[in-house]
């Protein structure tokens, strides 16, 4: 199965759409922890009340977290679960 064409390509799927959302969840992360160290000042600027830059861009995180989590079981569920089910047949009955 795992030599088969059809695999590489589900295979390619998959990794065409988990790579870039890691790269960009991870230069999102990584924008905040260098906005945390060299930008301190804008991190601390109160925006409402007592709560500044630096918080709501740490609560962002765990929103986008959840977001990209969400896209992705959207996404498998529709696209590549479907996909990779049909597969495993094919492949089951050509045993």
């Amino acid at each position: 199965m795992q030599n088969s064409d059809e695999f590489a390509q589900l295979r390619t799927k998959f990794r065409k759409f988990v790579f870039p959302l890691t790269a960009l969840f991870l230069a999102w992360y990584f924008l905040y922890v260098l906005l945390s160290v060299f930008a301190r000042d804008f991190m601390g600027t109160r925006v409402v009340g007592n709560v500044t830059w630096g918080l709501i861009l740490g609560l962002l995180q765990f929103v986008s977290t959840f977001v990209i989590t969400m896209v992705y079981a959207r996404w498998a569920d529709r696209v590549f679960d479907p996909e990779a089910d049909a597969l495993a047949r094919r492949m089951g009955e050509q045993k």
